[in-house]
């Protein structure tokens, strides 16, 4: 019997262990090469562990069960198929394992809540990979029963568990590792800063008469849209660049000043919210920003985010709009020394050339550690984003 052990990869040199959240196969099962067999969440990130070789799986460990990096979790007989005759099949089944093995987490948790087999989805992602949307998709219209092979191979499916029991008033769960270290490091952002929040509004006129003007054009040729985020990304860079106090930090007694331009993007998971980084902002074109910033954010939600993604960050950008919300005071990423807040955009009566006229407007929120940052310097930075939206331009022209 030919056996390969299943171990907990190395996740970087700050994370020694994590849990075993779930498993995705079931013991015995056989699995395929490259297949997701498990999600381990540790205190930064959820990763997927997949298998190296085709067999027979024999789970070791227990779901919810806290393990070591390094340690077995599972073993694969990979001898356990050789020679066995392939089951007949359709033309058609091929493409349907292919499609529940390359599922995604959130794709795979849908299934099990709704019953709602991915192989039956027609997939609109990369290569007809089935998105978190289609199943949302097919959940809402009426689907035709499957055909069972015989009367009785097919069982139907269960009703997903509710969240809460009927009759409950409380309910209760531990906190996952990554929820805790984001507690922990809120926590400390607040206890170890002098944090201090100032606030400002911008016209999104501008920026939004842009896109619509070239959104078309723009799709055509990189295959994604033009949003608002790179503008604030450019907007940022140059900012941090007029006033580099903001592009430094504290360390002990000494105040390191960066020279690069890595901007966090936090982006909201299943899992909790994370800060991805997009490499040196200050070289990338606005395409270049899009396509990193919707490469690091569809990483993050479906569990292949790296911890070197999350890592170097100097400046980090949040948008509560994306919820509705309307005005926030975020908290500083540490060590970085400050964090923009974008909120969402509304419709509003402003005065301009002694005018009232109605403007989509947006509020933005700097907060900042005191210790490093004056008030002066932070109000400026946050006049500069502004300027740089209302008047996109000065992008180019990096004034």
């Amino acid at each position: 019997m030919s056996l390969l052990e299943v171990k907990i990869p190395p996740m970087g040199e700050s994370i020694s262990s994590g849990v075993l959240a779930k498993w995705h196969v079931k013991d015995g099962d056989i699995v395929k090469k490259d297949q997701p067999l498990f999600e381990l969440e540790t205190d930064k990130i959820t990763s997927e562990g997949t298998a190296e070789s085709a067999g027979k799986i024999s789970l070791k460990v227990a779901a919810g069960t806290e393990v070591k990096i390094g340690a077995t979790v599972a073993t694969i007989d990979s001898a356990a198929t050789a020679g066995a005759p392939a089951p007949a099949a359709s033309p058609a089944a091929p493409a349907a394992a292919a499609k529940e093995a390359s599922a995604s987490p959130a794709v795979r948790r849908l299934a099990e809540e709704t019953g709602i087999d991915p192989a039956t989805v027609a997939g609109t992602g990369k290569a007809g990979r089935v998105t978190k949307g289609d199943m949302l998709a097919a959940g809402e219209k009426p689907t035709a029963p499957a055909l069972p092979a015989a009367p009785a191979a097919v069982a139907p499916a269960a009703a997903p568990k509710p969240a809460v029991p009927a009759g409950a008033r409380q309910s209760r769960r531990k906190m996952t590792p990554l929820r805790q270290k984001i507690a922990q490091r809120l926590v400390a952002a607040q206890h170890e800063a002098a944090m201090l929040t100032t606030f400002n509004e911008v016209d999104m006129s501008a920026v939004m008469a842009l896109r619509a003007k070239y959104q078309d054009d723009f799709v055509k040729k990189n295959g994604f849209k033009l949003g608002f985020m790179s503008f604030f990304a450019k907007a940022v860079v140059n900012a941090l660049k007029e006033i580099p106090a903001i592009n430094a930090q504290i360390d002990g007694d000494h105040i390191v000043e960066n020279h690069y331009y890595d901007v966090g993007v936090a982006v909201s998971t299943e899992k909790g919210l994370m800060v991805p980084v997009i490499r040196d902002c200050d070289t990338l074109s606005m395409a270049g920003i899009e396509k990193a910033i919707g490469d690091v954010a569809k990483r993050a939600r479906d569990g292949k985010i790296t911890l070197a993604d999350l890592e170097g960050g100097v400046f980090t950008i949040t948008n509560g709009g994306t919820f509705g919300s309307m005005l926030s005071t975020p908290i500083i990423n540490a060590p970085q020394s400050a964090i923009l807040g974008l909120h969402a955009i509304n419709d509003r009566p402003v005065a301009l050339n002694g005018q009232v006229v109605i403007r989509p407007m947006m509020y933005l929120a700097l907060s900042y550690d005191h210790r490093l940052v004056d008030g002066k310097e932070a109000v400026t930075f946050l006049v500069k984003v502004k300027q740089a939206i209302e008047d996109p331009a000065r992008l180019l022209l990096a004034v």
